[in-house]
């Protein structure tokens, strides 16, 4: 059986082509494209549209492979949303959550009702680019103009399909849904005078939605497949692909963003987790993601575009080896500062913080890059420490899956940080487990369990011992004057 995945990013967007044999995996690229926002002023918007042609043109190249293909899902980021008409047309435009809009939405949200009340309704950690605070800066007459909101992934399924459904893993985002009750939450839809009519029906991950649109099979010159609801939400997508055994593990899904957990069986929400700012996320078969997002590569992809912008042209692994080069510790950041989400000079405002803070500022491209990734270490480790807290479990290994796992330094920055040994891959997780679920709901392979053991088989994991714990326990309470 032969399956396809749209797995859509924050800065690029893949149809892959996957397919289990003898007890292996093996996933093939088919079309890779860029996911550029667009900028309208003070605004900043998806290109919603464009990334449909690019999804057509990926089916286009799937047809012309002449496999037989069983099933197609698509995963995206959370929390930003489409809105559809009453004619079922995008209403545009569709938002970017780094848009400046959500600290209004901020405000407004905590002028109707407290964050204790929203995070005992959700279990979602507090982030401003949250969907429930960009809803809350919506206009009302877009608001009253919508007929239906979907999330990236589950418009692009309704795209394949024409089933316009949400699936749980990326309604869970929304801070709208009540993980315990297990629907939307009316409390918080009043709070904000949301009309519930345009929150859709929720489904399960791995929920078969219908067959690939007639009109757009014949397009693509492809037959009219199942179209699954697997995890709609990437990181739901990417720990189904990480491949661990027994239950003294965490992961880290690193890419844009870094997203630091463990899977539970049952949400866990209560003052410690609040205080921490921890978020319980809907996983495959209903379990819990009880994780951190944090910012992640981000920092580099943004130094990086500065640079760019400037003339000086690097890609990342000269700019890595620049890092290892460089003094250690020299200077450090809180990532998760506020002021790095959304810079217009990432580099200028790494030296603003290092200026602020009474640190040296960085005077060459690797110093600017080991700031970072230390950074990023060192909260990993306080995070890693706090998930101990909280869970009151001791984690032996932590898995590192996505796209950051194939930065050798970082990840051994990682273990040095957190003490214990890092596995790093695949790079391809969110793409694996997008397919595996589809496998799972067409019934090749019969659990998660089975599907994380194909993905054991099927990668070579990378191991990184700790190494150099003086130095990193010396730098952590610099760090943490730094939160």
């Amino acid at each position: 059986m032969h399956y396809l995945a749209c797995d859509l990013g924050a800065e690029s967007g893949r149809v892959v082509s996957g397919s289990i044999e003898n007890g292996f995996l093996t996933l093939k690229e088919l079309h890779r494209f860029p996911n550029v926002p667009i900028r309208a002023e003070t605004s900043l918007h998806w290109n919603f549209a464009n990334l449909i042609l690019e999804i057509k043109e990926g089916l286009r190249k799937a047809a012309s492979t002449g496999l037989k293909y069983s099933s197609i899902g698509t995963d995206s980021w959370g929390v930003d949303y489409v809105l559809f008409n009453r004619g079922g047309e995008v209403i545009q435009p569709v938002f970017h959550y780094r848009d400046h809009r959500s600290k209004i939405g901020v405000e407004r949200a905590f002028k109707k009702i407290s964050w204790e009340r929203i995070f005992a309704e959700t279990g979602i950690q507090f982030m401003p680019i949250n969907t429930f605070f960009q809803l809350a800066s919506e206009n009302p007459q877009r608001l009253r103009e919508a007929h239906l909101i979907l999330g990236i992934a589950d418009a692009v399924n309704d795209f394949l399909s024409g089933e316009r459904k949400i699936e749980v893993s990326m309604a869970s985002t929304f801070q709208l849904y009540n993980p315990r009750e297990r629907r939307w939450s009316r409390k918080l839809m009043d709070a904000l005078e949301l009309p519930s009519s345009i929150f859709p029906e929720i489904v399960p991950s791995g929920a078969r939605l219908g067959k690939l649109r007639p009109e757009l099979a014949q397009e693509v010159a492809l037959p009219e497949i199942d179209v699954i609801a697997t995890c709609s939400h990437d990181t739901g997508a990417a720990v189904v692909g990480v491949p661990a055994g027994g239950e003294d593990w965490a992961y880290l899904s690193s890419g844009t963003w870094s997203l630091m957990g463990v899977e539970v069986s049952e949400p866990v929400i209560n003052d410690l987790t609040r205080e921490f700012n921890f978020t319980n996320e809907i996983g495959f078969a209903h379990t819990f993601r009880l994780l951190k997002n944090i910012s992640g590569l981000w920092l580099i992809q943004e130094c990086k575009g500065q640079w760019s912008r400037e003339g000086k042209e690097f890609d990342y692994a000269t700019l890595t080896a620049f890092a290892a080069e460089s003094q250690p510790f020299v200077s450090l950041i809180n990532p998760a500062s506020e002021e790095f989400l959304a810079p217009e000079n990432m580099p200028a405002q790494i030296a603003e913080f290092c200026r602020r803070t009474g640190q040296p500022v960085p005077t060459h491209e690797g110093a600017y890059i080991r700031c970072a990734l230390e950074s990023l270490a060192l909260l990993y480790r306080r995070t890693l420490r706090q998930i101990g807290q909280i869970t009151g479990k001791k984690i032996k290994c932590l898995h590192i899956v996505g796209g950051g796992s194939n930065n050798a330094l970082l990840n051994q920055f990682t273990a040095n940080a957190v003490e214990i040994p890092v596995l790093a891959g695949p790079s391809e997780a969110t793409a694996a487990g997008n397919i595996l679920i589809q496998a799972i709901a067409l019934r090749e392979i019969a659990t998660l369990s089975e599907a994380r053991d194909i993905i054991r088989r099927s990668t070579q994991l990378t191991r990184f011992e700790p190494r150099d714990a003086g130095a990193w326990n010396q730098a952590c309470p610099r760090f943490e004057r730094l939160l």
